[in-house]
């Protein structure tokens, strides 16, 4: 049979042959067609995830709409290679959001021109032309959002107790929650490679003020030369003119140009240089040290025997030679501006003196404190003036007054501050002084946790907190903004509305905003203790409203000078610091809008049984955002001693979500 067919010469075989070419070379051209087409394809698909990645970056560096496109468009074409890019159309989606990450959508549509096709067509009489093959290739970039998170912790006193439900210190408690926190966010910033600065974090620790940074005094946002209305509020330099210049030590001041300045060659090489809080404790000076003079032993009287020369009581003393010393240095904590801008984030400016922040300094309050028997006979010996014993009831009080007069004119008499505090001499007592009412550790800028150095930093500023103080809840929340705020006085954080990143504020307090009540004793008028508002009893810039009243409601005395009125003004501050840094467009219960910083409240171990606690938690509430993923939820929580730790997971959760992981 194979014989027969091999010797067969009709032509059957050979027709057949010819007949099955036209498929066979069909196949065999779409089999090219197709390799070439996938190939194609894979660049496109690369060539548009690379843009994808690319446009990504540049949505998160803040460029417009407009000009993303473009970049997006320019990218893909050049990563295109072999493929014609006239054969190609890119369609771009941006995020919707314009906070808080999103979606960007990318789609390119490829026209394939075949090799063999058009001519198999042919040869199946399926007629002639292009045949030009369509096909689509899509890619979405999650972007991954960044955060910003300002962690404002009370450190005020009370912190000290007890966490309800625990054996534990409040401020423990809350130590080992927050580095909890850090881990967990830091954990998954590690694995956002391809973004800088994925999760940063800020601490501001509070209590009845905060701390900026004692090396922050020749920054230009402090006010250096006593511009500011607040700056020379409890000071009176009219006693120091030319004419009592010789019993200052040469040294008088004089007001020019807005700015008082130093005159009289007793200051050295210091004169004409701005009189200011800055230089007073430069130029406050205490005798730290002495030695005895060799060779100077000699006898003095005390006391001479009636009717004669002769000496009835005296001693041999000796010469001494001193070592001065300065006295105190700013610790870094700032009064609060007056409102507005105690509630904002408005850069600080010298054309607009009530910008600029304004260093601390509890004035010495009125009683001579030194009163110093050197030798021990009963008189006064401290090389000033024997004044009176009178106390006037005042804790602060870490000065030699000047003269006898009242208690207000003894602490604003500016004169006093230029003696130097005699060897011996008593010392302020804990937590007195010109730093009093400054009682936290300055705050940590925002710091990448993403990085373990930046980790290790936030958590050890976490455990270096120390509870003491009252609470200023408002002034903490102010600072918070200002930390995760791309604006002076910290600069660390993104451009406000930047795409793709969220700024975060998280405040813990244990307890409602205090503000010392110095109740009937008070010959000077202060109406308060001293901390970020000063004094409750002066009025601002020569007014009758202190800063702590300024831009309350009519709910709130502008003369009732209780503790009850000192929340209620405090509370109102801290309504529109909160409402000021979520802004205008915040995210309603059912609506939608996007915070310019996200709040988020806790507050802890505090119940509505208690009004004063009532009115923390109601403020604490109100202050919050609205969550992103729940509808309705606000982001307040009341903890106690024994769920903080869970309360914290949860923020942590509630933050997590806010990042967009691919």
């Amino acid at each position: 049979m194979i014989r027969k067919f091999l010797q067969d010469r009709r032509g059957s075989y050979a027709i057949l042959t010819v007949a099955a070419m036209v498929p066979i070379m069909g196949a065999l051209a779409l089999a090219i067609d197709y390799s070439e087409m996938s190939r194609q394809r894979e660049i496109t698909r690369n060539a548009l995830d690379a843009a994808g990645i690319a446009t990504a970056r540049r949505i998160i560096e803040g460029a417009t709409d407009d000009q993303l496109k473009i970049y997006a468009n320019d990218f893909f074409k050049a990563n295109l290679g072999p493929v014609k890019p006239s054969n190609t159309t890119l369609t771009v989606t941006l995020p919707n959001s314009i906070s808080g990450g999103g979606t960007l959508k990318l789609e390119a549509n490829l026209k394939y021109d075949p090799y063999f096709v058009p001519v198999a067509a042919a040869l199946l009489g399926k007629g002639s032309g292009s045949n030009q093959m369509d096909f689509a290739v899509r890619s979405e970039v999650r972007l991954k959002n960044t955060l910003e998170v300002a962690l404002v912790l009370d450190n005020s006193g009370s912190m000290s107790e007890n966490g309800s439900g625990t054996g534990q210190k409040r401020i423990d408690l809350l130590k080992s929650a927050s580095k909890q926190l850090v881990e967990t966010l830091a954990a998954q910033a590690a694995q956002m490679k391809q973004i800088d600065k994925p999760v940063q974090f800020g601490l501001v620790p509070f209590s009845a003020s905060v701390n900026v940074g004692p090396k922050n005094d020749d920054e230009p946002w402090m006010d250096l030369d006593g511009r500011s209305p607040v700056h020379h509020e409890n000071f009176d330099w009219s006693q120091m003119t030319a004419a009592n210049a010789p019993s200052i030590g040469n040294r008088y001041a004089e007001l020019s140009g807005g700015i008082w300045r130093k005159r009289g060659a007793g200051w050295g090489d210091t004169m004409d240089m701005p009189l200011t809080r800055f230089s007073l404790y430069q130029d406050m000076t205490v005798q730290s040290d002495r030695e005895r003079v060799e060779g100077s032993r000699h006898y003095v009287c005390y006391k001479k025997k009636k009717n004669s020369d002769k000496c009835e009581s005296g001693a041999y003393e000796y010469d001494y030679t001193y070592t001065y010393s300065q006295f105190s240095s700013w610790q870094g904590c700032v009064e609060a501006r007056p409102a507005p801008y105690n509630n904002n984030d408005a850069p600080a400016v010298t054309t607009n003196p009530a910008t600029l922040f304004v260093p601390m300094f509890a004035p010495d309050e009125a009683r001579h404190l030194w009163r110093l028997d050197i030798d021990g006979d009963g008189d006064i010996d401290d090389n000033s003036s024997d004044l009176n014993s009178d106390s006037f009831g005042y804790s602060n009080s870490w000065w030699a007054d000047w003269d006898n007069s009242t208690a207000g004119v003894r602490q604003r008499d500016m004169r006093k501050y230029f003696r130097i505090k005699p060897y011996g001499s008593a010392s302020p007592g804990s937590g007195d002084g010109p730093s009093a009412g400054c009682s936290t550790n300055p705050i940590t800028p925002l710091i990448d946790v993403s990085k373990s150095e930046g980790k290790e930093e936030i958590k050890t500023a976490i455990d270096a907190m120390a509870p003491t103080g009252n609470t200023n809840v408002p002034e903490g929340t102010a600072w918070g903004w200002r930390v995760v705020s791309s604006v002076a006085p910290f600069t660390e954080g993104r451009a406000d509305g930047e795409k793709g990143n969220d700024k975060v504020v998280i405040v813990l307090t244990d307890g409602a905003n205090t503000y010392g009540d110095l109740g009937s004793t008070d010959d000077a008028g202060n109406k308060s203790t001293y901390a970020a508002y000063g004094y409750a009893g002066k009025g601002y810039d020569g007014g009758s409203t202190s800063r702590i009243f300024m831009d309350t409601s009519s709910s709130v005395g502008k003369s009732t000078y209780t503790g009850d009125n000192y929340q209620a003004a405090m509370d109102e501050h801290m309504q529109k610091v909160c409402a000021n840094a979520k802004g205008p467009n915040a995210r309603k219960v059912t609506g939608e809008g996007n915070d310019n910083v996200i709040v988020m409240t806790v507050s802890l171990d505090l119940s509505e049984s208690y009004s004063d606690e009532k009115k923390a938690i109601a403020a604490l509430k109100n202050c919050a955002s609205y969550s992103r993923s729940t509808v309705g939820k606000k982001l307040y929580w009341n903890a106690t001693g024994a769920n903080l730790m869970q309360v914290f997971k949860e923020i942590a959760d509630e933050l997590s979500n806010l990042r967009i992981v691919s």
